[in-house]
């Protein structure tokens, strides 16, 4: 059962390194919190990338690559602007959707298909998301049911979050694509030094964003970068020990980190049924990866 505890470790530094980013990083562009995200994880992750053996890689693992780049990097574009002007209590739960969402691009993309506790795991996923927004549902006059999937659309941080969600189920279809490959701990820590390159030099470059921002804030951008790199080690560790949907449905638990950290940081009000709504969506992710 290592692979577990790796897996939660796993799910605490994702969730850490965000609750950093909204504290420590407000006013900065979402170009820039990429390149704080990706770009110090990368550097840091370098030394391990140089030290282990690289293995032949056929054409065909550039090509997943490729086509995974910029689908990652768009998501962490959305995501960054989803944290840093939103609650984290109605932001991260929303990641919850990604094997909802997946239930479409596997069956597409890898002839996958929806069992029976897997439609199961859809409801109580939809449920949870109600019941986050169902303070809007008792704003009207009149309960209106539908009111809290209106106040998905509406609240903007949610909206992108839902999209960052349904770019993460792409990118976790092509990622085993690209896994058969090589080995895992190759691929995470090769993945996060080209994407910090490519980052990087896009941003700093092309994108005229410069690139002495990852020294803005020295200590918040380092503790970022040493949350996100272990979240990359334990990841990649647990996950070549246990099959990926199990692993992915334990890492879920970072919604439920992500809302704690919204009252402890920053004093947001303790409302029971985020945790509720938090707890309903991961058991949700438990049965669609089960």
């Amino acid at each position: 059962m290592d692979w577990l505890y790796l897996t939660l470790v796993s799910a605490f530094c994702i969730a850490t390194a965000d609750a950093l980013t909204r504290k420590y990083l407000q006013g900065y562009r979402a170009r820039e919190l990429t390149i704080v995200r990706f770009g110090m994880p990368g550097l840091l992750l370098l030394p391990l990338l140089l030290l282990q053996p690289w293995p032949q890689l056929a054409p065909g693992f550039w090509i997943w690559v490729a086509a995974l780049v910029p689908i990652e990097v768009l998501a962490m574009l959305l995501y960054s602007k989803a944290i840093r002007d939103t609650s984290l209590s109605l932001t991260l739960p929303y990641l919850a959707f990604t094997p909802v969402f997946n239930t479409v691009t596997a069956y597409v993309l890898l002839g996958e298909t929806v069992s029976t506790s897997g439609f199961g795991g859809i409801v109580l996923v939809v449920a949870g998301a109600w019941l986050l927004n169902l303070e809007h549902a008792r704003n009207h006059k009149r309960f209106n049911v539908f009111a809290p999937f209106h106040a998905i659309v509406s609240e903007r941080g949610s909206r992108l979050m839902l999209i960052v969600a349904a770019l993460y189920s792409l990118t976790s279809v092509l990622g085993k694509g690209a896994l058969a490959y090589t080995t895992s701990l190759f691929f995470g820590t090769m993945y996060y030094v080209l994407i910090g390159f490519v980052v990087i030099s896009v941003f700093s470059i092309g994108a005229g964003t410069p690139v002495n921002v990852l020294w803005r804030r020295p200590l918040a951008h380092l503790m970022i970068g040493v949350f996100m790199s272990v979240m990359v080690i334990t990841h990649f560790y647990a996950i070549a020990h246990v099959e990926v949907a199990y692993m992915v449905a334990v890492k879920r638990t970072s919604l439920l980190f992500g809302i704690v950290y919204s009252v402890l940081l920053f004093h947001e009000r303790a409302r029971p049924e985020y945790f509720f709504a938090g707890s309903l969506m991961v058991g949700g992710v438990f049965l669609i990866a089960a």
